[in-house]
């Protein structure tokens, strides 16, 4: 499901861009139009990079090692908390 949803968003982007690039005001000088016009575009794109970036997988392997260390910490917080309560219970 999630790569389907970053199909169909990376699809309804490029619709978007395909129809309003035409209709933005670029290339006549430094006017408010023009300036709204490039920073919409620049957005646009940056939103079909994220896109792409997630459906290519590029951060799969980070992801994974990611998840190794967290589990590796969680399971030193459990053990550390273990040996500290039966110390505690040797003490009484």
């Amino acid at each position: 499901m999630k790569g389907t949803k970053n199909v169909v968003f990376l699809a309804l982007t490029l619709g978007m861009l395909i129809y309003a690039v035409p209709h933005l005001e670029v290339g006549g000088g430094w006017t408010m139009p023009t300036v709204f016009g490039i920073a919409w575009i620049g957005f646009a794109l940056l939103v079909v990079a994220a896109h792409l970036h997630e459906i290519l997988g590029v951060d799969e392997e980070t992801r994974r090692e990611l998840s190794r260390v967290k589990h590796m910490k969680r399971w030193q917080t459990e053990q550390f908390l273990y040996r500290r309560n039966r110390f505690q219970q040797m003490k009484k």
